[in-house]
């Protein structure tokens, strides 16, 4: 009788890191590694070494100095004495809210060219090709600066309209004057961070406001909910559009008449309008430049997306005697989205980052505030250019990381 025993294990060598396949790849990747940290490390040592020769030790002191120059257009309240932190603070906001019109202006345009794009009426489908074509093939700052000349050139200047009736929204060549949201029976504003270079006050109304639509989308759903329960049970849907339409405006109006919501209108007092909000030309021909340009590239992402799903999708809700629009609506985009959002993601965080474009129009975003006269003013490159990328790598990151929450929520859900 033989006994079959396992043979011995060998043991390990040093040899075997390089001559062993179960090892080699491990090597060669601390290895790697090691070599990329000890290059990270001379890079820093001789950066650090380079400034305390110039005499300038990392330091982000700076911030707390006064900025000494003004901004155009902000949302909150600024003056040339704030801190060169509150002025940083003001263009990020100015980024942020360019970013995020463009991001909107850009979808929806882009999706009503792709669906038109798609059209069957050969003039249309064509006119869209052509907008595709113009806009993607030329670099985004020609548009800006472009957009910027139009604006200047083609707009009268605010003596033009001396005695004469300028309505509600007023289009001049330093910018748009739009009506301005008042309350008489304001509940006021909560102050937060005091005193600070981060300072900026809440509305209450604005609260109240939110609150409230939020509570009304709530019971709208509710009510939809047992609408569909109701149809679900006895295959009869009842109607719902005017209970939902009463649910949403009737509320929403007893307040705004509460806290005595009224328009402050532009009014030209000397030789400029004063009264209303305020919008500089130079932020609508950023927004609106990144806008048709990013546009173009979403029609095409939109036509793909429309294209990846099946034709026959299309002509089984048609046999089911769907319309056009109903099909589109109902049955290609939302199956469409999928295929949609991934690189949809890329477009938005592009035209984030092509607002940086916005020095050319002398919009005073965080470009031209940080990285701009602020690192002019201090000579502190290293800090200013380090908390500039911080900042777009946040936005940028947190873009991505909301959309990616988005294209989980519309993906087909196994069973």
């Amino acid at each position: 009788m033989t006994t079959l025993t396992d043979p011995p294990r060998e043991s390990f060598r040093p040899s075997m890191l390089i001559y062993d396949t179960r090892y080699r790849s491990m090597t060669i990747q601390i290895v790697a590694l090691i070599g990329f940290l000890l290059l990270i490390g001379w890079l820093i040592s001789n950066t650090a070494q380079n400034l305390a020769t110039l005499g300038k030790e990392p330091n982000f002191g700076f911030l707390g100095e006064p900025a000494g120059y003004d901004i155009n257009q902000r949302l909150l309240d600024y003056n040339s004495q704030d801190t060169h932190l509150r002025a940083s603070f003001i263009g990020l906001l100015n980024t942020l809210l360019v970013a995020f019109m463009g991001c909107v202006t850009a979808t929806i345009l882009g999706v009503v060219i792709g669906v038109l794009r798609l059209s069957k009426n050969w003039l249309i489908a064509k006119l869209m090709t052509v907008y595709v074509e113009f806009f993607r093939n030329v670099p985004v700052l020609l548009w800006i600066v472009f957009t910027m000349a139009v604006l200047i050139e083609t707009l009268p200047s605010p003596r033009a309209f001396k005695g004469v009736e300028t309505g509600s929204v007023v289009f001049t060549n330093r910018g748009v004057y739009v009506p301005e949201p008042l309350f008489s029976n304001s509940l006021g504003d909560i102050h937060l961070f005091g005193a600070s270079s981060l300072r900026f006050d809440v509305s209450l109304d604005l609260i109240a406001i939110l609150v409230l639509l939020a509570a009304s989308i709530f019971a709208i759903r509710k009510v939809n909910a047992r609408a569909q329960g109701i149809q679900e049970a006895t295959g009869d849907r009842p109607k719902t559009w005017y209970v939902n339409l009463a649910i949403l405006f009737v509320p929403m109006i007893i307040l705004l008449v509460v806290l005595g919501f009224h328009l402050g209108y532009p009014e030209l007092k000397g030789f400029n309008f004063k009264g209303g909000t305020y919008m500089r030309n130079s932020l609508i021909a950023l927004w609106l430049a990144l806008s048709l340009y990013t546009a173009a590239f979403i029609a095409e992402i939109v036509r793909a997306g429309i294209l990846a799903i099946s034709h026959g999708q299309t002509e089984a809700a048609a046999a089911l005697g769907l319309r056009s629009n109903r099909i589109m609506s109902l049955v290609v985009l939302p199956q469409a989205l999928r295929v949609i959002i991934p690189p949809l993601i890329s477009n938005y965080l592009n035209l984030t980052k092509n607002s940086s474009l916005a020095i050319a129009v002398g919009y005073m975003d965080i470009t031209g505030t940080l990285g701009g006269i602020t690192l002019n003013q201090t000579g502190r490159e290293l800090e200013t250019l380090l908390l500039l990328m911080l900042c777009y790598l946040v936005i940028s990151l947190s873009i991505s990381a909301v959309m990616n929450w988005y294209n989980e929520s519309v993906k087909l859900k196994e069973r």
